[in-house]
């Protein structure tokens, strides 16, 4: 797990690489997104990309477990190899700086702020810069978050 302690800023998390941050539950009707999370990783991690999953339980109870069972759940169920991060709020008060960053940037319609369900994405440039947000109903090999990825490794 990676932890986010001292995290405040995207470019803190991507250690130069470009990244799809995306809060993931594992108990969600979206789950099965990180089937295609893990195609992206490994399609594109060789070439300075990697998915990074937050675990959050903000969203009706969905992500209830510690550390070692979401962990646990990934790997078994669905082969994940990136990395995922210390669960953490991503609305309300207790946000983590991270994603008062992540939620300032709006998505294709113009709509920035809360992110509204799991698995809401956020493609970051190399440098730490978000270049694009994609609501949790977006299918990760979507057209459009394909052609985002490609755009950010050039």
């Amino acid at each position: 797990m990676l932890s986010l302690d001292g995290v405040t800023a995207p470019h803190e998390l991507t250690g130069g690489k470009a990244a799809l941050v995306v809060n993931v539950a594992s108990r969600c009707g979206l789950t099965p997104q990180y089937t295609a999370l893990e195609e992206l990783q490994r399609e594109y991690g060789d070439r300075g990309f990697t998915v990074v999953g937050v675990p959050c339980n903000q969203f009706a109870g969905q992500e209830p477990g510690t550390q070692e069972e979401i962990e646990s759940f990934c790997s078994t169920t669905y082969g994940v190899t990136f990395p995922l991060t210390s669960k953490i709020e991503v609305n309300g008060p207790g946000r983590h700086p991270l994603y008062a960053a992540l939620t300032a940037h709006p998505d294709a319609s113009g709509e920035a702020g809360d992110v509204q369900w799991n698995f809401e994405k956020f493609l970051l440039a190399p440098d730490g810069k978000v270049v694009a947000r994609f609501r949790p109903t977006t299918d990760p090999k979507a057209p459009e978050v394909v052609a985002a990825i490609e755009s950010v490794l050039g």
